[in-house]
């Protein structure tokens, strides 16, 4: 499947030949756009979760949130997150999101940067629930970060770098996850708050 670009064409970012990904810089209507981050803060269970790398535990540098239809689950890190069903707050989002994307997501992952000091390692969305070809819309609120890729092989350097802004949309193509890393970096100097939702569909959730 191919991007729709709706009421306002994305910048196309080539990874390589197969990896791609579609930067809309303004995608909320100011209707839905307005005071949003306030009300996403306010309305969601945000919480600072356990998880589990390479056996060690830690608490998640960032503060995160899973929402999307009843029953839905997630799991990443040795965590499982289930969903109870799509907040008000979150519908006239996923409907924008799918309307732009033309993708159609059950899910979505959120995650409260409080500020510089919060961060994203490098990984890539491919656990099994999301199936071999899953494409992620990840929407942005708040100050701006940057948003950093490298190859899952060969010469793991930074190859990619874009600057994520309130209200734009980033949409990955399968090969994007299959072929690269990506990761939000620390940056002392940011000292506002950003609010990541990333919507995704799963196709195989647990009953765990």
């Amino acid at each position: 499947m191919t991007a729709n670009p709706g009421a306002c064409q994305p910048e196309i970012v080539t990874l390589d030949d197969e990896a791609r990904l579609w930067l809309w810089q303004t995608a909320l209507p100011d209707g839905v756009e307005r005071n949003l981050y306030g009300r996403l803060e306010q309305a969601l269970d945000w919480h600072q979760p356990q998880v589990t790398v390479f056996g060690r535990s830690y608490s998640t540098p960032r503060l995160t949130v899973w929402e999307g239809e009843q029953g839905v689950s997630y799991r990443y890190s040795g965590l499982t997150e289930r969903a109870s069903g799509w907040p008000d707050v979150l519908r006239p989002v996923l409907e924008h999101v799918e309307s732009l994307t033309g993708q159609r997501f059950n899910s979505v992952l959120g995650n409260l940067y409080r500020d510089g000091n919060d961060c994203m390692g490098y990984h890539s969305d491919d656990e099994p629930e999301l199936g071999t070809t899953p494409w992620i819309a990840s929407l942005s609120l708040g100050v701006s970060r940057d948003f950093v890729f490298r190859p899952r092989y060969g010469n793991r350097k930074q190859c990619a770098s874009l600057e994520l802004r309130h209200n734009s949309l980033l949409l990955m193509s399968p090969a994007v996850q299959a072929r690269f890393q990506h990761a939000l970096p620390r940056r002392a100097r940011v000292h506002e708050g950003r609010i990541n939702l990333t919507f995704r569909k799963i196709i195989q959730p647990q009953n765990a």
